[in-house]
């Protein structure tokens, strides 16, 4: 018996499908690079999404205007944001190894 997700439905899809598209655009091999950089400048790990919200990381790689990633996310309800959250880590996770090594200090838990 393997593992299945439960399926959650998304309430507020507009803005669940551009933040996730965001997110895809950030992740995107042409991009993971320097949005691995503008973590590690700013001293911020991988998996915190709470801060890189904040410091609109997300808008920043994806070139979107300034805030517009943590505006979609606040304006999600909970299970929405936990959805986004998941996938944001699922994202995390499925970064190039040869990136992961080389980013080390930013997927550390402590």
């Amino acid at each position: 018996m393997s593992f299945e997700q439960a399926t959650i439905k998304v309430v507020n899809k507009r803005e669940f499908d551009e933040l996730k598209a965001a997110i895809e655009l950030v992740f995107a091999s042409e991009r993971v690079e320097k949005y691995l950089k503008a973590l590690k400048s700013r001293g911020i790990r991988a998996r915190n999404v709470d801060k890189i919200l904040a410091a609109n990381l997300i808008d920043v790689v994806a070139g979107s205007k300034t805030g517009t990633a943590k505006t979609l996310y606040e304006a999600l309800p909970v299970s929405d944001q936990a959805q986004v959250r998941e996938f944001y880590l699922s994202k995390v996770e499925e970064v190039d190894q040869a990136l992961r090594t080389r980013f080390h200090k930013l997927y550390q838990y402590s």
